[in-house]
């Protein structure tokens, strides 16, 4: 018999890997600014304005800082 649980779990998919900007840091929670404007809170250690990758609510490290370039196609 299969594991009930197992199976549950791979139906609810994993978290996303998110980047922002951060714009405050306040006692190890940064306030993090999304590319869409919207913001999040996230712990861990970053300085205003460096750019982090998050995933479920933790900094992961560093981003690039790059330039978002648009193309239609």
């Amino acid at each position: 018999m299969a594991n009930l649980l197992r199976q549950f779990r791979s139906l609810i998919p994993d978290s996303p890997l998110l980047v922002g900007d951060v714009s405050a840091v306040a006692n190890g929670i940064l306030t993090i600014e999304l590319p869409d404007g919207s913001y999040i809170t996230a712990r861990g250690a970053a300085s205003v304005g460096q750019r982090v990758f998050v995933r479920s609510g933790l900094v992961e490290g560093l981003a690039p800082t790059l330039s978002y370039l648009e193309v239609d196609v």
